[in-house]
Protein backbone atom coordinates (compact mmCIF):
# COMPACT_ATOMS: atom_id res chain seq x y z
CA UNK A 1 0.00 0.00 0.00
CA UNK A 2 1.70 3.64 -1.07
CA UNK A 3 2.55 6.03 1.27
CA UNK A 4 -0.57 8.02 -0.07
CA UNK A 5 -2.96 5.87 0.31
CA UNK A 6 -1.43 5.43 4.04
CA UNK A 7 -2.23 9.44 4.44
CA UNK A 8 -5.64 8.68 3.33
CA UNK A 9 -6.37 6.09 5.53
CA UNK A 10 -4.76 7.95 8.11
CA UNK A 11 -6.49 10.95 7.91
CA UNK A 12 -9.67 9.73 7.10
CA UNK A 13 -9.20 7.65 10.80
CA UNK A 14 -8.30 10.94 12.72
CA UNK A 15 -11.34 13.07 11.01
CA UNK A 16 -13.46 9.92 12.06
CA UNK A 17 -12.59 10.00 15.94
CA UNK A 18 -13.57 13.67 16.17
CA UNK A 19 -16.56 13.68 13.56
CA UNK A 20 -18.09 10.21 14.67
CA UNK A 21 -18.27 11.99 18.53
CA UNK A 22 -19.50 14.82 17.28
CA UNK A 23 -22.61 13.33 15.34
CA UNK A 24 -23.63 11.53 18.30
CA UNK A 25 -23.61 14.68 20.43
CA UNK A 26 -26.13 16.06 17.98
CA UNK A 27 -28.26 13.26 17.75
CA UNK A 28 -28.30 13.43 21.24
CA UNK A 29 -28.95 16.93 21.23
CA UNK A 30 -31.43 17.26 18.72
CA UNK A 31 -33.37 13.99 20.40
CA UNK A 32 -33.68 16.35 23.81
CA UNK A 33 -34.70 19.11 21.88
CA UNK A 34 -37.54 17.16 20.48
CA UNK A 35 -38.57 15.97 23.91
CA UNK A 36 -38.73 19.31 25.10
CA UNK A 37 -40.87 20.54 21.84
CA UNK A 38 -43.31 17.60 22.91
CA UNK A 39 -43.57 18.57 26.17
CA UNK A 40 -43.70 22.66 25.05
CA UNK A 41 -46.38 21.75 22.92
CA UNK A 42 -48.58 19.62 25.45
CA UNK A 43 -48.09 22.88 27.94
CA UNK A 44 -49.27 25.08 24.61
CA UNK A 45 -45.98 27.02 25.62
CA UNK A 46 -44.61 26.71 21.95
CA UNK A 47 -46.51 29.39 20.55
CA UNK A 48 -45.98 33.29 21.42
CA UNK A 49 -48.18 35.14 22.37
CA UNK A 50 -46.56 38.49 21.20
CA UNK A 51 -43.77 38.94 18.96
CA UNK A 52 -41.30 36.02 18.03
CA UNK A 53 -38.63 34.76 15.74
CA UNK A 54 -39.73 33.91 12.39
CA UNK A 55 -37.08 31.93 11.05
CA UNK A 56 -36.46 31.73 7.05
CA UNK A 57 -35.64 27.66 6.38
CA UNK A 58 -34.44 28.56 3.10
CA UNK A 59 -31.60 30.26 4.44
CA UNK A 60 -30.67 28.70 7.70
CA UNK A 61 -27.48 26.74 8.07
CA UNK A 62 -27.91 25.27 11.74
CA UNK A 63 -25.25 26.88 12.59
CA UNK A 64 -27.04 27.26 16.25
CA UNK A 65 -25.88 31.08 17.24
CA UNK A 66 -29.50 31.96 17.53
CA UNK A 67 -30.02 29.16 20.12
CA UNK A 68 -26.99 30.23 22.27
CA UNK A 69 -27.59 33.53 22.15
CA UNK A 70 -31.13 34.24 23.18
CA UNK A 71 -31.29 35.62 26.53
CA UNK A 72 -34.59 33.74 27.63
CA UNK A 73 -31.91 30.09 27.06
CA UNK A 74 -34.82 27.66 25.27
CA UNK A 75 -36.87 30.02 22.65
CA UNK A 76 -35.44 27.82 19.80
CA UNK A 77 -33.67 24.85 19.00
CA UNK A 78 -32.23 22.92 16.14
CA UNK A 79 -34.00 20.15 14.45
CA UNK A 80 -33.04 18.66 11.42
CA UNK A 81 -30.19 20.84 11.38
CA UNK A 82 -32.77 24.01 11.12
CA UNK A 83 -33.77 26.70 13.43
CA UNK A 84 -37.70 25.91 15.30
CA UNK A 85 -39.41 27.45 17.73
CA UNK A 86 -39.38 25.30 20.52
CA UNK A 87 -40.74 27.62 23.31
CA UNK A 88 -42.55 30.12 21.48
CA UNK A 89 -44.04 31.94 25.01
CA UNK A 90 -40.78 32.40 26.30
CA UNK A 91 -39.82 35.01 23.87
CA UNK A 92 -40.05 38.30 24.98
CA UNK A 93 -38.58 39.86 21.91
CA UNK A 94 -35.06 40.35 22.45
CA UNK A 95 -34.44 39.57 18.92
CA UNK A 96 -30.42 38.90 19.91
CA UNK A 97 -31.19 35.49 17.67
CA UNK A 98 -31.90 37.92 14.73
CA UNK A 99 -29.05 40.47 15.56
CA UNK A 100 -26.21 37.37 15.44
CA UNK A 101 -27.79 35.27 12.92
CA UNK A 102 -24.91 35.24 10.37
CA UNK A 103 -26.93 34.59 7.32
CA UNK A 104 -29.92 37.30 8.35
CA UNK A 105 -32.13 33.94 8.47
CA UNK A 106 -34.45 35.41 11.63
CA UNK A 107 -36.88 38.39 11.73
CA UNK A 108 -38.41 38.97 15.11
CA UNK A 109 -41.88 40.38 14.44
CA UNK A 110 -45.54 39.85 15.37
CA UNK A 111 -45.84 37.92 12.33
CA UNK A 112 -50.26 37.51 11.16
CA UNK A 113 -52.05 39.37 13.70
CA UNK A 114 -55.24 39.34 11.29
CA UNK A 115 -57.20 36.98 14.71
CA UNK A 116 -55.79 39.40 16.79
CA UNK A 117 -57.93 42.03 18.61
CA UNK A 118 -55.75 43.43 21.05
CA UNK A 119 -53.38 45.02 18.35
CA UNK A 120 -53.88 48.19 16.32
CA UNK A 121 -53.00 48.32 13.01
CA UNK A 122 -50.04 49.85 12.18
CA UNK A 123 -48.01 51.09 9.20
CA UNK A 124 -43.88 50.81 9.40
CA UNK A 125 -43.89 54.26 10.93
CA UNK A 126 -46.50 53.27 13.79
CA UNK A 127 -49.43 55.81 11.83
CA UNK A 128 -52.74 54.02 12.89
CA UNK A 129 -55.66 53.86 10.46
CA UNK A 130 -56.39 57.20 11.02
CA UNK A 131 -54.09 59.70 9.48
CA UNK A 132 -52.29 61.21 12.13
CA UNK A 133 -52.49 59.19 14.69
CA UNK A 134 -49.53 57.03 15.79
CA UNK A 135 -49.25 54.01 18.66
CA UNK A 136 -45.87 53.30 19.97
CA UNK A 137 -45.06 51.16 23.08
CA UNK A 138 -46.50 48.29 24.79
CA UNK A 139 -49.64 49.09 22.49
CA UNK A 140 -48.31 48.31 19.04
CA UNK A 141 -47.22 44.47 20.75
CA UNK A 142 -44.12 45.21 20.81
CA UNK A 143 -42.41 44.72 24.36
CA UNK A 144 -39.16 45.93 25.53
CA UNK A 145 -38.03 49.42 26.62
CA UNK A 146 -35.07 49.05 23.69
CA UNK A 147 -38.43 48.73 20.94
CA UNK A 148 -40.20 51.45 22.72
CA UNK A 149 -37.22 54.06 22.45
CA UNK A 150 -36.79 53.15 19.14
CA UNK A 151 -40.83 53.71 18.21
CA UNK A 152 -40.56 56.98 19.63
CA UNK A 153 -38.18 58.07 17.55
CA UNK A 154 -39.30 56.49 14.26
CA UNK A 155 -43.00 57.82 14.79
CA UNK A 156 -41.56 61.58 15.40
CA UNK A 157 -39.09 60.74 12.32
CA UNK A 158 -42.38 60.60 10.22
CA UNK A 159 -44.16 63.45 11.95
CA UNK A 160 -41.19 66.19 11.82
CA UNK A 161 -41.80 64.99 7.64
CA UNK A 162 -45.59 65.19 7.14
CA UNK A 163 -45.93 68.47 9.27
CA UNK A 164 -46.80 71.21 6.78
CA UNK A 165 -44.48 74.44 7.05
CA UNK A 166 -46.95 76.77 8.51
CA UNK A 167 -47.03 76.78 12.20
CA UNK A 168 -49.68 77.82 14.80
CA UNK A 169 -49.27 79.22 17.93
CA UNK A 170 -52.44 78.11 19.54
CA UNK A 171 -51.85 74.34 18.39
CA UNK A 172 -49.25 71.73 19.45
CA UNK A 173 -47.56 70.16 16.18
CA UNK A 174 -47.32 66.93 18.79
CA UNK A 175 -49.36 66.12 21.91
CA UNK A 176 -47.97 62.78 23.07
CA UNK A 177 -50.42 60.47 25.70
CA UNK A 178 -48.18 58.60 28.01
CA UNK A 179 -44.41 59.24 29.61
CA UNK A 180 -43.22 55.38 29.68
CA UNK A 181 -40.12 54.80 27.96
CA UNK A 182 -41.71 55.40 23.77
CA UNK A 183 -43.43 58.75 25.49
CA UNK A 184 -40.29 60.11 26.48
CA UNK A 185 -38.12 59.17 23.97
CA UNK A 186 -40.87 60.84 21.47
CA UNK A 187 -40.90 63.90 23.85
CA UNK A 188 -37.05 64.05 23.30
CA UNK A 189 -37.06 63.71 19.86
CA UNK A 190 -39.71 65.93 19.45
CA UNK A 191 -37.56 68.74 21.28
CA UNK A 192 -34.42 67.49 19.35
CA UNK A 193 -35.88 68.63 16.12
CA UNK A 194 -38.11 71.77 17.24
CA UNK A 195 -41.57 70.44 17.07
CA UNK A 196 -43.90 72.51 19.89
CA UNK A 197 -45.22 68.86 22.07
CA UNK A 198 -46.97 68.83 25.17
CA UNK A 199 -46.96 65.27 27.07
CA UNK A 200 -49.95 64.27 28.88
CA UNK A 201 -49.69 61.06 31.29
CA UNK A 202 -52.59 60.15 34.28
CA UNK A 203 -49.58 59.18 36.46
CA UNK A 204 -45.49 60.23 37.26
CA UNK A 205 -43.30 59.46 35.00
CA UNK A 206 -42.08 55.58 33.95
CA UNK A 207 -44.92 54.07 32.68
CA UNK A 208 -44.99 50.72 33.35
CA UNK A 209 -41.62 50.08 35.53
CA UNK A 210 -43.59 51.93 38.09
CA UNK A 211 -45.23 49.19 38.20
CA UNK A 212 -42.35 46.83 38.76
CA UNK A 213 -41.25 45.22 42.12
CA UNK A 214 -38.44 47.38 44.35
CA UNK A 215 -34.95 46.40 42.76
CA UNK A 216 -36.74 44.76 40.05
CA UNK A 217 -33.94 43.81 37.44
CA UNK A 218 -34.87 44.79 33.65
CA UNK A 219 -33.18 43.96 30.51
CA UNK A 220 -32.76 46.99 28.29
CA UNK A 221 -30.06 46.22 25.30
CA UNK A 222 -28.21 49.03 24.18
CA UNK A 223 -30.36 51.91 22.50
CA UNK A 224 -29.95 55.35 22.25
CA UNK A 225 -32.14 57.96 23.60
CA UNK A 226 -32.37 61.34 22.18
CA UNK A 227 -30.71 64.49 24.60
CA UNK A 228 -29.38 61.79 27.11
CA UNK A 229 -27.24 59.25 24.76
CA UNK A 230 -26.63 55.80 25.29
CA UNK A 231 -28.10 53.17 27.24
CA UNK A 232 -25.04 51.13 27.51
CA UNK A 233 -25.33 48.85 30.02
CA UNK A 234 -27.87 45.04 29.52
CA UNK A 235 -29.61 45.23 32.79
CA UNK A 236 -30.78 48.41 34.87
CA UNK A 237 -32.65 48.41 38.07
CA UNK A 238 -35.90 50.14 38.57
CA UNK A 239 -34.49 52.60 40.69
CA UNK A 240 -32.08 53.48 37.99
CA UNK A 241 -34.52 53.71 35.47
CA UNK A 242 -36.95 56.01 36.95
CA UNK A 243 -33.63 57.75 37.96
CA UNK A 244 -32.95 58.12 34.43
CA UNK A 245 -36.43 59.41 33.18
CA UNK A 246 -36.40 62.40 36.07
CA UNK A 247 -33.20 63.40 35.52
CA UNK A 248 -33.60 63.39 31.81
CA UNK A 249 -37.30 65.16 32.16
CA UNK A 250 -35.87 67.74 34.40
CA UNK A 251 -32.41 68.46 32.53
CA UNK A 252 -34.20 68.89 29.06
CA UNK A 253 -37.46 70.80 30.81
CA UNK A 254 -39.60 68.32 29.24
CA UNK A 255 -43.28 70.02 28.67
CA UNK A 256 -45.11 67.66 30.94
CA UNK A 257 -48.75 67.34 32.64
CA UNK A 258 -49.45 64.34 35.08
CA UNK A 259 -52.53 64.07 36.61
CA UNK A 260 -54.24 63.86 33.18
CA UNK A 261 -56.56 61.17 32.04
CA UNK A 262 -57.63 61.04 28.40
CA UNK A 263 -61.30 60.19 27.56
CA UNK A 264 -61.30 60.91 23.88
CA UNK A 265 -59.93 62.69 20.62
CA UNK A 266 -61.74 63.90 18.17
CA UNK A 267 -60.55 65.32 14.47
CA UNK A 268 -61.67 69.06 13.41
CA UNK A 269 -60.33 69.54 9.92
CA UNK A 270 -56.81 68.95 10.57
CA UNK A 271 -56.51 69.86 14.38
CA UNK A 272 -57.41 66.79 16.81
CA UNK A 273 -58.88 67.67 20.00
CA UNK A 274 -57.57 65.40 22.88
CA UNK A 275 -60.06 65.48 25.53
CA UNK A 276 -59.21 65.26 29.38
CA UNK A 277 -60.47 65.62 33.07
CA UNK A 278 -58.17 68.89 32.76
CA UNK A 279 -59.38 70.05 29.73
CA UNK A 280 -59.05 70.00 25.44
CA UNK A 281 -56.07 70.47 24.24
CA UNK A 282 -55.22 70.93 20.86
CA UNK A 283 -52.56 69.63 18.40
CA UNK A 284 -52.31 68.67 14.64
CA UNK A 285 -50.37 65.02 15.47
CA UNK A 286 -51.32 62.50 18.18
CA UNK A 287 -49.12 59.92 19.33
CA UNK A 288 -50.62 57.30 22.30
CA UNK A 289 -47.81 55.51 24.15
CA UNK A 290 -50.71 54.02 27.14
CA UNK A 291 -48.95 50.71 27.46
CA UNK A 292 -50.84 47.21 27.74
CA UNK A 293 -51.29 47.13 31.52
CA UNK A 294 -54.41 49.76 31.85
CA UNK A 295 -56.54 49.06 34.93
CA UNK A 296 -55.77 45.93 36.95
CA UNK A 297 -58.48 43.61 36.16
CA UNK A 298 -60.81 42.51 39.01
CA UNK A 299 -62.17 39.02 39.70
CA UNK A 300 -65.81 40.31 41.04
CA UNK A 301 -65.21 38.13 44.23
CA UNK A 302 -67.23 38.54 47.54
CA UNK A 303 -64.67 40.50 50.10
CA UNK A 304 -62.35 41.70 47.25
CA UNK A 305 -62.68 45.55 48.14
CA UNK A 306 -61.15 44.57 51.31
CA UNK A 307 -57.80 46.49 52.29
CA UNK A 308 -55.86 43.67 52.30
CA UNK A 309 -56.43 43.05 48.63
CA UNK A 310 -53.64 44.04 46.45
CA UNK A 311 -53.27 44.36 42.19
CA UNK A 312 -49.01 45.28 42.25
CA UNK A 313 -46.09 44.25 44.58
CA UNK A 314 -44.38 47.22 45.35
CA UNK A 315 -41.82 46.39 47.80
CA UNK A 316 -41.76 42.65 48.94
CA UNK A 317 -39.62 43.36 52.44
CA UNK A 318 -42.67 45.28 53.57
CA UNK A 319 -44.17 42.02 53.92
CA UNK A 320 -43.16 39.59 56.82
CA UNK A 321 -45.20 36.79 58.88
CA UNK A 322 -47.50 36.72 56.76
CA UNK A 323 -49.84 33.97 55.19
CA UNK A 324 -50.36 35.20 51.65
CA UNK A 325 -52.33 34.10 48.37
CA UNK A 326 -51.01 35.30 45.09
CA UNK A 327 -53.88 35.00 41.97
CA UNK A 328 -52.24 34.63 38.33
CA UNK A 329 -50.10 32.77 36.42
CA UNK A 330 -48.51 35.28 34.14
CA UNK A 331 -44.83 36.71 35.11
CA UNK A 332 -45.96 39.44 37.13
CA UNK A 333 -47.90 36.65 39.48
CA UNK A 334 -44.53 34.21 39.83
CA UNK A 335 -42.09 37.19 40.24
CA UNK A 336 -44.69 38.41 43.44
CA UNK A 337 -44.87 34.51 44.90
CA UNK A 338 -41.02 34.06 44.46
CA UNK A 339 -40.52 37.48 46.04
CA UNK A 340 -42.93 37.28 48.92
CA UNK A 341 -41.61 33.50 49.67
CA UNK A 342 -38.07 34.45 50.19
CA UNK A 343 -39.31 37.09 53.35
CA UNK A 344 -38.73 36.04 56.65
CA UNK A 345 -41.86 34.09 57.97
CA UNK A 346 -44.40 34.37 54.80
CA UNK A 347 -46.11 31.42 53.81
CA UNK A 348 -46.99 32.04 50.42
CA UNK A 349 -49.86 29.77 48.57
CA UNK A 350 -50.49 30.33 44.34
CA UNK A 351 -53.72 30.47 42.72
CA UNK A 352 -53.62 29.65 38.93
CA UNK A 353 -57.25 28.39 36.79
CA UNK A 354 -55.29 26.50 34.55
CA UNK A 355 -53.87 23.09 34.74
CA UNK A 356 -50.43 24.29 34.50
CA UNK A 357 -47.76 27.74 33.94
CA UNK A 358 -47.43 27.73 29.77
CA UNK A 359 -46.42 31.63 29.55
CA UNK A 360 -43.60 32.36 31.85
CA UNK A 361 -40.01 33.47 30.89
CA UNK A 362 -37.32 30.23 31.44
CA UNK A 363 -36.62 32.33 34.45
CA UNK A 364 -39.72 32.74 36.22
CA UNK A 365 -40.51 28.90 35.44
CA UNK A 366 -37.25 27.75 37.12
CA UNK A 367 -37.40 29.81 40.21
CA UNK A 368 -41.07 29.07 40.42
CA UNK A 369 -40.82 25.27 39.75
CA UNK A 370 -37.91 25.02 42.27
CA UNK A 371 -39.80 26.56 44.87
CA UNK A 372 -42.65 23.97 44.40
CA UNK A 373 -40.03 21.08 44.77
CA UNK A 374 -38.96 22.39 47.93
CA UNK A 375 -42.22 23.19 49.19
CA UNK A 376 -41.65 26.82 49.64
CA UNK A 377 -44.79 28.19 48.06
CA UNK A 378 -48.06 26.06 48.02
CA UNK A 379 -49.55 25.62 44.17
CA UNK A 380 -53.26 25.25 43.73
CA UNK A 381 -53.51 24.78 40.02
CA UNK A 382 -56.97 24.63 38.18
CA UNK A 383 -58.66 26.79 41.14
CA UNK A 384 -60.56 29.64 41.04
CA UNK A 385 -60.82 32.50 44.22
CA UNK A 386 -64.23 32.42 45.35
CA UNK A 387 -64.22 34.55 48.72
CA UNK A 388 -62.06 36.89 50.68
CA UNK A 389 -62.72 37.41 54.25
CA UNK A 390 -60.42 39.25 56.87
CA UNK A 391 -58.98 36.25 58.44
CA UNK A 392 -58.84 33.70 55.30
CA UNK A 393 -59.75 32.90 51.34
CA UNK A 394 -61.42 30.51 49.92
CA UNK A 395 -61.02 28.73 46.29
CA UNK A 396 -62.97 25.90 44.46
CA UNK A 397 -60.03 23.81 43.86
CA UNK A 398 -61.06 20.74 41.64
CA UNK A 399 -64.82 21.05 42.61
CA UNK A 400 -64.64 21.18 46.38
CA UNK A 401 -63.95 24.48 48.18
CA UNK A 402 -60.92 24.88 49.74
CA UNK A 403 -60.33 27.95 52.99
CA UNK A 404 -56.91 28.31 54.30
CA UNK A 405 -55.47 31.46 56.65
CA UNK A 406 -55.17 34.55 54.78
CA UNK A 407 -53.33 37.66 55.41
CA UNK A 408 -52.87 39.71 51.85
CA UNK A 409 -54.11 38.81 48.53
CA UNK A 410 -52.36 39.42 45.75
CA UNK A 411 -54.02 39.69 42.26
CA UNK A 412 -52.47 39.91 38.69
CA UNK A 413 -55.38 39.00 36.39
CA UNK A 414 -53.68 41.32 33.67
CA UNK A 415 -55.21 44.63 33.12
CA UNK A 416 -58.09 45.70 30.89
CA UNK A 417 -56.56 47.66 28.01
CA UNK A 418 -57.80 50.57 26.85
CA UNK A 419 -59.75 49.20 23.63
CA UNK A 420 -63.02 50.93 24.50
CA UNK A 421 -61.80 54.28 24.33
CA UNK A 422 -59.27 53.36 21.46
CA UNK A 423 -62.48 51.73 19.74
CA UNK A 424 -64.20 55.11 20.19
CA UNK A 425 -61.36 57.09 18.71
CA UNK A 426 -61.64 54.89 15.37
CA UNK A 427 -58.42 52.68 15.96
CA UNK A 428 -58.81 49.60 14.16
CA UNK A 429 -57.25 46.14 15.38
CA UNK A 430 -56.05 43.55 13.24
CA UNK A 431 -53.84 42.72 9.98
CA UNK A 432 -51.02 45.65 9.19
CA UNK A 433 -51.93 47.92 6.53
CA UNK A 434 -49.28 49.03 4.39
CA UNK A 435 -47.53 52.30 4.31
CA UNK A 436 -48.51 54.88 1.74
Amino acid sequence: MSETIYSWVFGLAIALIFLIPYLIKLKHQEKRTLTRLVESKSKGQDKALMQHPIINQSLCIGCGICVSSCPEGDVLGLINGKATIIHGSHCVGHAQCADNCPVGGIEVSLGDISQREDIPRLTKDFETNLSGIYIIGELSGMALIRNAINHGITAVNHIAGALSTSRSDQDYDLIIIGVGPAGLSAALRAQELGLSYLVLDQYKPGGTILNYPRKKITLVQKVSLPLFGELNKLEYSKEKLLEIWETVIRKNQINLQTDVRLSGVERDGQIFSVQTNKGDFHGKKIILALGRRGTPRKLGVAGEELGKTMYKLIDAETYQDNSILVVGGGDSAIEAAVGLAHQKGNRVSLSYRKENFFRLKSRNESNIQRMIDDNIIDVYFESQLTNITPDTVRMDYKDKITSIENDYVFIFAGGELPLTLLNSIGIEFGVKIKAA
